[in-house]
């Protein structure tokens, strides 16, 4: 998946002449944590509610026309900020977010300003792709970390006509020769199916209660 394909492309910005006083109506009215500071299209700075936490430290200690509020974007603002491309990879930028520990990423074409892209952009994509949003359950198996293995337990679904909404895959943590693939299928009752994996030989991990394991 790339960044162009969830990237809010209607994206408020800033001016580095604009005000604390500003930034905090463009924040209130549009319910925005962050905002890119522009130029000439091209992007020199990035604010978010943290910069307007430590610019402005108390509303009981400063008033509402108080200097704080005079600052100038360019002042509170983050300059030269981490930036993507619309044809980057999104598990790419999500390593950008982890490493950098930041919470938005303006997306940058030809050096102008095309799109924009925060953390709730990336948790909701991460919901999407696993199925979480859709009604059905979720089955995890323990398998050998090997070549057609996952063909081999698609198998068993597609011989039950149940229809999987997403997998995922992920080492083992107990075990570096074994892999958990984590299935969204689409029906409330997997018993029949978490049985027929198990008759099969798979080792079910995730739904496990006493009736299913009897």
């Amino acid at each position: 998946m790339l960044v162009e394909e969830i990237m809010k492309t209607e994206v408020y910005t800033l001016r580095s002449d604009q005000t604390v006083q500003d930034v905090m109506n463009l924040f209130k009215e549009h319910r925005i944590r962050h905002a890119p500071v522009v130029e000439d299209e091209k992007v020199i700075g990035i604010v978010t509610d943290r910069d307007l936490k430590e610019a402005v430290p108390s509303r009981f200690t400063v008033s509402p026309k108080g200097e704080p509020y005079k600052k100038k974007v360019s002042e509170i603002m983050t300059a030269n900020p981490v930036i993507t491309h619309p044809l980057d990879f999104v598990e790419e930028v999500a390593m950008i977010f982890y490493e950098h520990k930041i919470g938005c990423i303006p997306v940058v074409s030809n050096q102008k300003l095309v799109g924009f892209l925060t953390e709730t952009d990336l948790l909701y994509t991460f919901i999407e792709l696993t199925g979480a949003h859709q009604p059905g359950s979720q089955i995890e198996v323990r398998v050998e970390d090997r070549s057609g293995v996952l063909y081999e337990v698609s198998k068993v679904f597609h011989q039950q006509q149940v229809n999987v909404l997403s997998v995922l895959v992920y080492p083992d943590r107990k075990n570096s020769n074994q892999k958990v693939l984590v299935f969204r299928v689409q029906t409330m009752n997997p018993l029949t199916i978490i049985s027929e994996l198990r008759k099969e030989g798979f080792e079910v991990l995730w739904p496990s209660t006493p009736q299913m394991n009897e």
